[in-house]
């Protein structure tokens, strides 16, 4: 039996009945959570609170969620679920663009968010919990990726990555010239009881790529294997 996880969460939603809803289920899982219910409250509140996870409606009304994740990953790493109103791609891929890590779309099972939730803080753990493997940077080109230090330079400069970002560039930066399917990203950065949708893979592997400046027509780093997945190349 594994032990109970702990963390602290953050939900904002405009609905007070919905947010109450969603933070009493966190709540009987044992988490510690705050609410706020519009996003100027949201950005003072992940600076007081500091949560681990924020659940954060896209739709607030004024200061809405695309910005408070904006805004919030100036000063923040915590995990950042968006809940979204309309099940529209454009408004998932904007909201994951600025930093989000995953996404539920309205309406949704509250068990189901609490375990997007708990998957969140398991990896948050596991990656706290690991000890620095000794194993030397990987060198792909003029990338380095120091999985001990959690660091990427290119050609000498820094590449600024979110935690989710990182695990999967480090992910196929270890398994060179092998094709990874998403599924088998999912395993590697989440876990295999993750639920979402493994096309979150394609969004995060298309901000990676900006952040690199690896243009996906002629990609030095990043190779889609259609139908199947991806490769890194070898940075020539």
């Amino acid at each position: 039996m594994t032990d109970p996880l702990t963390g602290r969460v953050l939900v904002v939603d405009d609905e007070v009945d919905l947010a109450q809803l969603v933070a009493g289920y966190l709540r009987k899982a044992g988490l510690e959570v705050d609410v706020r219910y519009n996003g100027t409250e949201a950005v003072a509140a992940v600076r007081d609170f500091s949560p681990d996870v924020l659940v954060l409606d896209l739709g607030l009304p004024g200061l809405d969620g695309v910005e408070v994740c904006r805004q919030v990953r100036t000063f923040s790493s915590c995990h950042v679920l968006m809940l979204t109103a309309r099940d529209d791609e454009v408004d998932k891929i904007v909201g994951l663009s600025v930093g989000a890590d995953d996404y539920v779309t309205k309406p949704f099972s509250p068990r189901e968010l609490v375990a997007r939730v708990h998957a969140m803080l398991r990896r948050a753990r596991t990656e706290a919990h690991e000890p620095a493997s000794g194993r030397q940077a990987l060198v792909i080109g003029d990338l380095v990726v120091d999985e001990a230090a959690r660091e990427v330079h290119l050609a000498g400069k820094p590449v600024g990555l979110t935690r989710i970002e990182f695990d999967l560039l480090a992910s196929l930066a270890a398994h060179p010239q092998l094709v990874l399917s998403r599924q088998q990203l999912v395993e590697m950065v989440w876990d295999m009881h993750w639920t979402g949708d493994e096309h979150l893979i394609d969004v995060h592997i298309g901000r990676i790529r900006k952040k690199l400046s690896d243009e996906a027509s002629s990609p030095r780093y990043i190779h889609t294997v259609r139908g199947v997945g991806y490769r890194m190349g070898t940075g020539l």
